[in-house]
């Protein structure tokens, strides 16, 4: 298991643990997630303030102090956390969308695109990817680099996430009876004003140049995702046909730990999508629908949105950043 020490405490180890981690914010639904994932390993030590998490003295400490820090917190706050570090040599994963389209700051997409590992593994800063556009960006981004989908071309995405998505708030509105927000609904579209902050990200990311129109829902499940951008291939400059689409994606993330494209005969036998299907995982599941010798294709990613979603992805970049096998604690 690995090792917990509170700040201002003296604490002993072993010769196997080679380097602290400070969770900013580890209450929350993702710090939770990140911290049950760290804690299993010997070769992390976790810095824990305890009752003292909300001492902005305790953290500042804690925040230089760490080998690496990651931040669940909302933007603003996140924010200021990264202000508090004066030490140079912290590295610092940050899950709030504060940097993630801040060229100062490293995407962390390990499979997004060649190299991209590499810059995660040479960064001090690295932005964590949004649930949504994880699932986005891996269906997109290769159809746009191959000339697929062109730049400019108007790209609808539509989504359904579990509740945990939504952070406490939400949870406690689908579990909570006693709350006044309660509600028994099965199914809620949201971000209505198409003013939804992973826009600029899905947008930037994919090398598109219009904006990406987003919908996204939340359904009554806990947790896991489904990520949809249907295309009219005929419509397309190219009229692609679904096995170059497929095509595509498969070259690629051929050879990927986390991120997999199913074959089209497997597609092709499917009735249906689990969105619940890789829950508890750092994988995500490419799809790719469509009639051979048609006109259109749905293209489908399935992920756990609290996993390559959120912490998954974290622990992901923690490795990479410290120099570790990439896949240490993840499944």
């Amino acid at each position: 298991m690995g090792a917990l020490r509170e700040t201002g405490a003296p604490f002993s180890f072993g010769g196997h643990v080679t380097h602290t981690i400070f969770i900013d914010g580890e209450a929350g639904t993702t710090g939770l997630e990140i911290r049950e994932r760290l804690e299993a390993r010997g070769d992390l030590e976790l810095i824990l303030l305890g009752d003292r998490r909300r001492d902005v003295e305790a953290r500042r400490e804690a925040l230089n102090a760490a080998d690496a820090v990651i931040l669940c917190l909302p933007d603003d706050a996140a924010k200021e956390a990264v202000a508090m570090i004066d030490n140079p040599k912290v590295r610092v994963i940050d899950a709030s969308t504060a940097y993630r389209v801040d060229p100062a700051w490293t995407y962390g997409f390990a499979e997004m695109a060649p190299g991209q590992r590499e810059k995660i593994a040479g960064s001090t800063r690295v932005s964590n990817p949004g649930c949504y556009p994880t699932g986005f960006i891996g269906l997109v981004r290769p159809l746009v680099s191959a000339g697929i989908v062109p730049a400019g071309w108007p790209v609808t995405v539509n989504a359904v996430s579990g509740y945990s998505g939504g952070g406490k708030n939400m949870i406690i509105r689908y579990q909570d009876e006693t709350c006044s927000a309660h509600t028994t609904e099965p199914f809620h579209a949201y971000g209505l004003s198409l003013q939804h902050k992973h826009v600029p990200e899905m947008t930037l990311h994919t090398g598109l140049e219009r904006r990406v129109l987003f919908a996204p829902a939340v359904g009554r499940y806990f947790q896991g995702m489904l990520v949809e951008v249907p295309l009219h291939l005929s419509a397309l400059p190219s009229s692609p046909s679904v096995e170059v689409v497929h095509g595509a994606l498969a070259e690629a993330y051929a050879g990927c730990c986390f991120v997999e494209v199913a074959e089209l005969e497997t597609t092709e036998a499917m009735t249906g999508i689990d969105p619940e299907g890789l829950n508890g995982t750092n994988r995500m599941r490419l799809h790719v629908f469509g009639d051979r010798g048609g006109e259109q294709v749905r293209l489908i990613a399935l992920l756990d949105n609290l996993g390559k979603g959120a912490s998954g992805a974290a622990v992901q970049n923690l490795n990479l950043m410290l120099g570790l096998d990439e896949g240490m604690g993840l499944s």
